[in-house]
């Protein structure tokens, strides 16, 4: 959502993980990655993000404020993105869903495990 000129982004993790459950939002975060991606790599790449940031919502956003999507995930440097930077990043964005996701790891551990 834009307001003013500046993009806010409204954090629906939470309520999705109440509405998925555990295993049910990390698949959806899994598509949500495997639709990013480049099909070659299998990771997110500036290109593969820009081509595919429509899909988000994020049409108008400048390359710049792609690259520093990117950047904000990229732990190891390669300039890209991968599954495990995305979800670990995907938790970082969400203040929410950070609180909870201790909760959320040990629900997964005792049912999965």
């Amino acid at each position: 959502m834009e307001v003013g000129g500046e993009v806010v982004f409204e954090d629906l993790f939470p309520s999705m993980v109440e509405k998925l459950g555990a295993e049910g939002f990390l698949k959806e975060l899994f598509n949500g990655f495997r639709l990013l991606t480049d099909g070659e790599t299998n990771v997110i790449t500036f290109e593969s993000l820009k081509r595919n940031s429509a899909l988000l919502g994020l049409h108008n956003m400048s390359d710049e404020e792609l690259r520093c999507m990117l950047n904000e995930g990229d732990v190891d440097g390669d300039g890209c993105l991968s599954e495990m930077e995305f979800c670990v990043l995907m938790f970082r964005l969400s203040p929410d869903l950070m609180d909870k996701s201790r909760m959320l790891v040990e629900d997964i551990i005792v049912n999965h495990f």
